[in-house]
């Protein structure tokens, strides 16, 4: 049915016609969205299709190609990650024919002047920058994945793309389901025309949520619906809550759980799953380490999924894919268990994994030879590899600091997987029981639909310096305020301004409470602090504990104070403050970069800061860079004879009584006291509303000044005209753009040799993740080293001045892959390198595939002649073995062995953000964004 008249008018004899025959090759008759899509394309609006993974958006999109091409015009389709975008190459020629289809992924060129050219995000978003006159006949473009938006890396491209390509182009974007949808069409509508969001949550395959629960009492597994009729099942719950319920001992007291129930064992879940023909199944596991142990536990339990004829055509595929690779590489990505694990039926994947092992993997799922794939969420996004069943270990994933339960957007994705079309009349969504989440939150996350979608767009000092490039001041500050950022922005000051008043109200409660008929409460806390002895001690026993308590409630994240415990005296940043038990504690970070714990008892006195500073964002006290970022703010905060170290303990019950104050009196002193600090809090909260409610039209524009500023007073900009250096920074897409950019323009890249100018430039793209201590860093030569501390230099002086800009600091260079990148660009075997840094096959290519990118862009954009044939020669020689082979257009999912095919994902490939820090370094997405050559 269509939505409105206009499409409606849209149906006549031609259109029909035209649409049957654009749409021949489909062998699944339409649905009710594909065909409410169609209408909106034919009647030349843009649309967003929001719907279910594996629902046929897609269909969509080859429809809008189809009339671009039917009226002579060209077509782009543009996706997240390369392995998508080499995906859709391969899909696409299949569809329109090879010669009529190119492909641009910065590691691949191919037929980049055809009628309909794939792509990444990113080289689109450049080619608009840059003005392509490939743009100028462009009649279509696809967004895939719109939903992306959100992404706090990548989600500001989608934004650009939307606002600045040209508006007599057609956009068919595609996003999972998500509660806004309308939200994002009409922002759409907004800044470039007509645009229908078209909505579908009705899934292709029903989907059944299922609870597994090991139970000893009958040794057997409980394989349950999760819901019946929308609502929890009452038999899953009673066998939860039997379970898990506490006993008492001989005497009634306590012991613990009874211990009946138990988490299914991965093969135990399998076994299961096969009896009762529910493979295949992606097992999504948020750890690598623990796929590749999955995989290795049933290998080793003898589990044996395939028949004779699908392990020879395991073989084959996995022959004809790996072929490009060294017989000693081989050996050291573990190649003899892979094809073990392989050839029984079931396999790891995630991006610890080498691409070319990761196809395999892909393409044998695909054909249904192997049954069971270890995966973490990585497979989840993007690829087309539907199953029977999806099973989910757990609902909580790590982020780094602490645990977090999933949210229902992420469980709609994972369990998206779950049914394929055409195959499968029932999808099954198997979550594990687990002793430390209860069923009734399982059941929640199964029946929620909630996911709202916010945008992460934020001005960058690359996209500062093209807007400069290519608009006037006001045009530039109007595309800023057409984000769906402001949009959202905008629209959210009633929101803010309700909870304002709440909090107003709250805090005139508050007030009252901390009033005390013996005297001035406020006068009194101030008294605690200000008054005291030469080392700045308050007098009055009572006193001294609330005030330490008071001061301590009124430092910051970011503050430095002074500490002295055991054995460590010295300077300390406060990372964070709670209240335990009654009490204040503080985590701290010392100079030693030591997490230390700290409460009232530890200090004298009142506690004073000695300065302040923004913390690094994201907030992660165990990555090198963010420690670095705080100790090197305490270096450069001195102390002074007015700030003395605080007294310890005794000192204490030596003070003077001559301060008393009448409110000492009041029985209810400290409820007063502790609603006084309450309402210093609230009023706070209040003065930041109120700043968001002011500054909500203003805030992106601001941001943007912020970002000239610093960019005026570096040399890039003046008067809004870009410099010579300006016009370097324009070309230099990368999340550390003007750090690159002033290192290259400090002469620090000029005069090396290639395997050098590959190790110095890793310190742009590498960041440690891991909790563990880096390894020592290791430079080919003093004068590497030398320059090495001046781009340290360099980053430590713009981190300051964006601090004081009111801009997040960018991230810290990292040393830690310098050995890593000079010994493979200087010829290095692939198992020296790998064996003598304990890398994994996966981590390697996909650096040296961001080392290699970033290099490219030094070769087209570096002042010297000199420096961009190092910069040149330094990327060919990193692309060469296990990183060439992973940059081949081979074997790919759903096309056959030796056709056009799509290698898995390149530089930009999405790393598992909800990976387990405890055993993998991945938590973000990578650093480097491709370019455009």
């Amino acid at each position: 049915m269509c939505t409105t008249t206009r499409v409606c008018e849209c149906q006549t004899e031609p259109v029909r016609a035209k649409r049957a025959a654009l749409t021949a090759h489909l062998t699944f008759p339409l649905d009710g969205f594909q065909v409410r899509a169609m209408d909106t394309l034919d009647a030349d609006e843009s649309v967003l299709v929001a719907a279910p993974t594996g629902s046929g958006k897609t269909v969509v999109a080859e429809y809008g190609i189809a009339l671009a091409l039917d009226a002579g015009r060209r077509a782009f389709y543009t996706s997240p990650i390369k392995a998508l975008s080499n995906q859709k190459f391969a899909d696409l020629s299949a569809l329109f024919g090879e010669s009529r289809v190119g492909l641009l992924t910065g590691d691949n060129a191919i037929n980049a002047d055809a009628d309909v050219v794939v792509m990444t995000t990113e080289v689109l978003r450049n080619m608009i920058y840059a003005r392509s006159s490939s743009l100028d006949t462009l009649g279509c473009v696809v967004l895939d994945e719109v939903h992306y938006i959100q992404d706090a890396y990548r989600g500001p491209v989608w934004e650009e793309v939307i606002i600045h390509l040209a508006h007599n182009v057609q956009l068919v974007c595609l996003s999972a389901t998500v509660s806004n949808a309308e939200e994002l069409a009409n922002w759409m509508s907004t800044v470039r025309g007509p645009t229908k969001a078209v909505i579908e949550e009705k899934r292709p395959v029903r989907l059944e949520n299922m609870y597994c629960v090991g139970d000893k009492t009958n040794d057997r597994l409980h394989l349950l619906p999760t819901l019946i009729a929308g609502r929890a099942n009452h038999e899953a719950q009673r066998i939860d809550e039997e379970g898990s319920r506490n006993y008492k001992g001989a005497k009634g007291r306590k012991i613990g759980a009874r211990r009946t129930l138990y988490t299914p064992g991965r093969v135990e879940v399998v076994e299961r799953l096969d009896s009762e023909d529910m493979l295949p199944a992606i097992f999504f596991i948020f750890s690598r380490n623990q796929c590749d142990e999955a995989a290795l536990s049933a290998l080793s339990c003898g589990l044996r999924l395939t028949a004779g004829e699908e392990r020879d055509r395991i073989r084959l595929i996995a022959d004809r894919r790996l072929d490009g690779i060294d017989p000693a590489d081989l050996s050291v990505l573990g190649y003899s268990t892979f094809m073990a694990c392989l050839e029984a039926g079931f396999a790891a994947h995630h991006a610890g994994m080498v691409p070319p092992f990761k196809e395999v993997v892909e393409a044998c799922f695909t054909e249904g030879l192997i049954k069971v794939v270890f995966a973490t969420e990585t497979l989840a996004v993007g690829l087309n590899m539907p199953a029977r069943s999806v099973v989910i270990e757990k609902l909580t994933k790590f982020t780094g600091d602490h645990h977090e339960f999933l949210k229902p957007g992420e469980y709609t994705q994972l369990t998206g997987r779950a049914g394929r079309r055409g195959i499968d009349t029932l999808g099954h969504a198997v979550v594990l029981w687990n002793p430390f989440v209860p069923f009734e939150q399982v059941a929640g996350l199964a029946a929620s639909r909630s996911f709202h979608l916010s945008s992460a767009f934020r001005p960058t000092y690359n996209m500062a310096c093209n807007l400069v490039r290519t608009y006037d001041s006001e045009q530039a500050h109007r595309l800023l305020n057409q984000s769906f950022a402001q949009y959202q922005a905008d629209r959210d000051v009633v929101q803010v301004e309700t909870r304002l008043q709440r909090r107003r109200e709250h805090l005139s409660t508050l007030r009252e409470k901390a009033t005390s008929p013996f005297g001035d409460i406020n006068e009194y806390r101030e008294s605690m602090i200000a008054s005291g002895d030469a080392a700045g001690r308050p007098s009055g026993r009572y006193r001294d504990a609330e005030a330490v308590e008071v001061s301590i409630m009124k430092l910051r994240p970011g503050d430095i104070i002074y500490v002295e415990k055991g054995r460590y005296a010295g300077k300390v940043t406060v990372l964070a403050s709670a209240h335990r038990k009654g009490h204040m504690r503080l985590t701290v970070m010392t100079m030693r970069r030591e997490s230390m714990q700290l409460t009232g008892d530890d200090f004298g006195g009142p506690v004073r800061a000695l300065g302040s500073f923004a913390l690094p964002t994201p907030f992660a006290p165990n990555n090198q860079g963010f420690q670095r970022h705080v100790v090197h703010h305490m270096e450069r905060t001195k102390l002074t004879p007015k700030e003395p170290a605080p007294a310890i303990g005794p000192v204490a019950s030596k003070r003077s009584k001559s301060f008393a104050h009448p409110v000492e009196a009041d029985p209810e002193l400290q409820q007063r006291l502790a609603a006084a600090a309450q309402a210093d809090r609230i009023e706070r909260e209040i003065v930041e509303l109120s700043r968001r409610v002011h500054g909500a039209s203003q805030s992106l524009a601001q941001q943007f000044d912020r970002v000239l500023r610093i960019l005026a007073t570096r040399g890039h900009v003046d008067s809004w005209r870009l410099t010579s250096r300006g016009r370097v920074l324009a070309g230099m897409f990368h999340e550390c753009d003007l750090l690159i950019t002033e290192a290259l323009l400090d002469g620090q890249l000029d005069g090396l040799d290639p395997a050098t100018m590959a190790g110095l430039v890793s310190v742009f793209t590498y960041e440690h993740r891991s909790p563990e201590a880096p390894p020592a860093a290791w430079f080919p030569s003093m004068d590497t080293k030398r320059r090495w501390r001046r781009i340290e230099q360099i980053s430590a002086e713009l981190a300051d001045e964006e601090q004081q800009a009111g801009l997040t600091p960018h991230r810290m260079p990292d040393p830690t892959y310098v050995a890593v990148a000079f010994a493979w660009a200087a010829g290095e075997s692939f198992a020296d390198v790998v064996e003598a840094e304990e890398l994994t096959g996966g981590d390697f290519v996909r650096n040296m595939r961001q080392l290699v990118d970033l290099l490219r862009q030094l070769g087209t954009i570096a002042p010297l002649s000199a420096t961009r044939r190092t910069a040149n020669q330094a990327a060919d020689l990193l692309v060469r073995g296990v990183v060439e082979a992973s940059n081949a257009v081979g074997a790919s999912v759903g096309v056959p062995v030796g056709g056009l095919v799509g290698a898995s994902a390149g530089v930009d490939e999405l790393e598992e953000p909800l990976a387990d820090l405890a055993t993998s370094t991945e938590t973000d997405p990578p650093a480097a964004v491709e370019h455009a050559g």
